[in-house]
């Protein structure tokens, strides 16, 4: 277990689970926050868990950039602010990473949504793999409303779900929308009463699945959104040769023949 002023970490039977713990902010983003969630991000990569469900602990899953901070950034300079490449081995600065680091961990990230899920907490979000959110959520790309643009790998997350008028419209306007709107225009998932119950019963059925199977897939999906067809089809034929025939994909087969469930702790 993990523990720090801003989030927590816990892991049970393979499953880690990523809590923002600042409820008496509405879990809002300052930079003790940027730098927990990296490090938790860092953390579930490295760990030998085989799903992450992200939550928000209080009223609201994450209200965004905490306002205080914002208001520091201005007088400095933006270009020694944003521009520096210091994480995702120099692909990301540093509020990017807290939505893109949840893309490189290796397995499964479901969120699980709840309450407000504004700008910075949206783009964390965008970063998993599945959103569920409550019936009464209220998500929104939010920067517009304060003279800026989603810049924390929103506009390459984004584009991923929703078309591009959606998006245009949701970047412009900069208001929230409700949860079942977001599910009709694909920022959400799926609708659950309870979104962290559903997240973990969801994490529970992934456990039993091949863990070298799901990461394989995980990284196979992002190939696909970055490659041509060709090169997909090629990635496609040499991740399986990899899979078929392994101890993970023999348990399965025996486990399924036997109806039991897997074991891949042996």
């Amino acid at each position: 277990m993990t523990d720090t002023p801003r989030v927590s970490v816990t892991y049970d039977n393979h499953i880690a689970h990523v809590r923002l713990t600042r409820a008496d902010k509405m879990n809002a983003v300052d930079q003790a926050m940027i730098d927990a969630v990296i490090a938790a991000g860092i953390e579930v990569a490295a760990s030998d868990a085989r799903v992450c469900v992200i939550s928000g602990e209080g009223k609201g899953f994450c209200a965004g950039i905490d306002i205080a901070g914002l208001g520091a950034m201005l007088g400095q300079d933006p270009q020694e602010l944003l521009m520096p490449r210091t994480h995702g081995e120099g692909t990301t600065n540093q509020w990017q990473e807290v939505a893109m680091v949840w893309t490189r961990v290796p397995v499964p990230v479901i969120a699980a949504i709840h309450g407000v899920c504004y700008g910075a907490g949206l783009q964390l979000a965008l970063g998993a793999d599945i959103r569920i959110a409550a019936p009464d959520a209220k998500l929104a790309i939010m920067e517009m409303k304060w003279g800026i643009v989603p810049d924390m790998g929103g506009m390459v997350l984004l584009p991923r779900l929703v078309r591009s008028d959606v998006l245009r419209l949701l970047t412009y306007r900069a208001e929230p929308i409700a949860a079942d709107k977001a599910e009709k225009w694909g920022l959400v998932t799926e609708i659950a009463p309870d979104p962290l119950a559903a997240a973990m019963a969801l994490a529970e059925t992934l456990v039993l699945k091949s863990p070298s199977a799901l990461r394989a897939a995980k990284e196979l999906i992002a190939f696909s959104e970055a490659h041509g067809s060709e090169e997909v089809l090629m990635e496609e034929s040499r991740v399986q040769a990899a899979l078929i025939g392994k101890p993970d994909q023999m348990e399965v087969v025996a486990a399924t023949f036997q109806k039991r469930d897997p074991n891949f702790d042996r």
